[in-house]
């Protein structure tokens, strides 16, 4: 068994006190435990603060980073924590740097799982797992692809995070999404493995508006990362099927169309909308010729 790579954390937190100190146990009790771990307090006014507080008195590798306040909510302030706390940790000689959600729980041989897929695979850029939270199942991996890892939990070798530009702030969301695409563009592999689960204690998605409107929200992002109308149309005719029936897809299918006839603006560059459309028709046309075992749909979370 290969020796495991050094990591460190980052977690960025808008008042997630409800959620965060569940989170916290999970870290403090795995197996190999990272060199550093900031948790970036996005402004919070509820009490998360305290909260990292009170463990990094504990735990010397834990620290807490405040951003300033701001009164809009949006996922380019995602990135901007995250990118505050690489840069804490820039002069930190660590292998691996992983992006944590503030919301999910995990088992304690979490993190050595994924290290030692990283150790095994040098050209495997960056890892996750698959999630569940109260109101959906483990995706079911005929359908959605393997190479698209959930931005719960991204954990990237630092040469993959660094070749990327790590996180582009984009307001509308998926800059998870954006980072998985990016380093397989530029030639690493990235995978979801479904030898371990996180749970997930909030609906993905929800934390700014109900569950219609998160999957309307999916669809405008479809749009705006260049999805292929084809592939576009599989993903609402298989989206149909999923809980609530017809709703799901009709929202998401809504969401593409609007922001089609909105023509609203793409924050990716025309390189990697191509490099999005060229796997889309590829995993199509595996999908024709091979069945349902091919992955059909890339409908993961994005943030």
């Amino acid at each position: 068994m290969p020796s495991l790579p050094s990591y460190v954390l980052i977690t960025p937190a808008r008042n997630e006190a409800q959620f965060l100190e569940s989170v916290v146990q999970s870290v403090v009790t795995q197996t190999v435990l990272p060199l550093r771990w900031v948790i970036v307090s996005d402004g919070s006014t509820d009490g998360t603060d305290e909260i990292v507080q009170r463990y990094a008195a504990q735990y010397a590798w834990i620290e807490l980073l405040r951003m300033p306040e701001r009164t809009e909510r949006h996922f380019a302030g995602k990135a901007y924590a995250l990118m505050a706390g690489v840069e804490r940790v820039r002069d930190i000689p660590y292998e691996v740097i992983a992006s944590l959600d503030a919301d999910i729980t995990f088992d304690e041989g979490y993190f050595a799982y994924l290290l030692d897929k990283l150790a095994s695979d040098p050209q495997l850029g960056l890892a996750g797992t698959p999630y569940i939270d109260a109101l959906t199942e483990v995706y079911d991996y005929r359908f959605v692809s393997v190479e698209d890892v959930s931005g719960a939990c991204q954990v990237f070798r630092r040469a993959c995070f660094e070749a990327i530009g790590g996180y582009v702030p984009v307001k509308g969301g998926a800059i998870d999404t954006i980072a998985v695409l990016t380093a397989r563009m530029k030639g690493w592999k990235t995978r979801c493995f479904t030898g371990k689960v996180s749970q997930h204690h909030r609906k993905q998605g929800t934390a700014q508006c109900g569950p219609i409107r998160a999957q309307f929200n999916s669809g405008a992002r479809d749009y705006a990362l260049g999805n292929h109308p084809l592939w576009q149309l599989f993903r609402v005719a298989y989206q149909l099927t999923k809980k609530p029936l017809v709703i799901r897809g009709l929202a998401i299918g809504a969401g593409f169309s609007w922001s089609w006839m909105q023509r609203c603006n793409r924050p990716i560059s025309r390189e990697l909308i191509a490099f999005r459309r060229k796997e889309q028709m590829a995993r199509l046309g595996r999908f024709f010729v091979r069945g349902p075992q091919t992955q059909l749909d890339d409908s993961g979370p994005v943030h």
